[in-house]
């Protein structure tokens, strides 16, 4: 017989209290993606200095009226889930902020705003959320090289993949603000959850 007792029936991830009264600094709508790209970057310097998690953050936005729609950061330490990552945070609360798992099907138009481009597990989850186009700060080995965290087997084709499915992707916003949070990351000897090992 399977013991079921001590399986867990549920998990559970949420955002850090200290978000919400930190977007009363921002006024709304943001409406270029440098100013939704400058909301990431502050996030994420934020988050990993609170310990919720790495140096990441990410939001959802309309890309036509620059309405946020939702708002991650990475909680893996927070909620001990290994998946809670800022793009799988934002594009989850998101999703249950317009009640769907298809966010074009509901609401087209939306973008997903991150201070790099996805690791393998995010790259999934981004490409069948409905989100319909990714701003990134960059794109390249210095995230990897600055903060030790291993992204995954990343195509090197990533943008032109998700260009073939109809997906828009901008690159390279703001990307030395993504630069300094990394690097002050790493000069900060922050644990680094998912280094490579061996």
């Amino acid at each position: 017989m399977i013991d079921t007792e001590s399986m867990a029936t549920g998990f559970h991830a949420e955002l850090p209290p200290w978000v919400w009264p930190f977007l009363d600094d921002y006024e709304a709508p943001l409406t270029s993606s440098a100013e939704r790209m400058a909301l990431v970057h502050a996030l994420a310097d934020r988050n990993w200095v609170a310990g919720n998690g790495g140096p990441f953050a990410a939001v959802v936005a309309d890309t036509f009226t620059g309405e946020i729609v939702s708002v991650g950061v990475n909680v893996v330490l927070s909620s001990g889930l290994s998946s809670a990552h800022a793009e799988v945070t934002a594009i989850s609360l998101a999703q249950a902020a317009v009640g769907s798992w298809d966010l074009a099907a509901v609401r087209p138009g939306l973008e997903l705003v991150v201070n790099w481009r996805p690791c393998a597990m995010c790259f999934g989850a981004f490409l069948w959320s409905g989100v319909q186009k990714l701003v990134v700060a960059g794109d390249g080995p210095e995230l990897e090289e600055l903060t030790g965290f291993d992204e995954g087997p990343v195509v090197a084709d990533w943008a032109e993949q998700l260009e073939q499915r109809g997906i828009t992707v901008e690159q390279d916003v703001l990307r030395e603000g993504a630069i300094a949070t990394y690097t002050a990351y790493g000069q900060g000897r922050a644990l680094v959850y998912n280094a490579r090992r061996g």
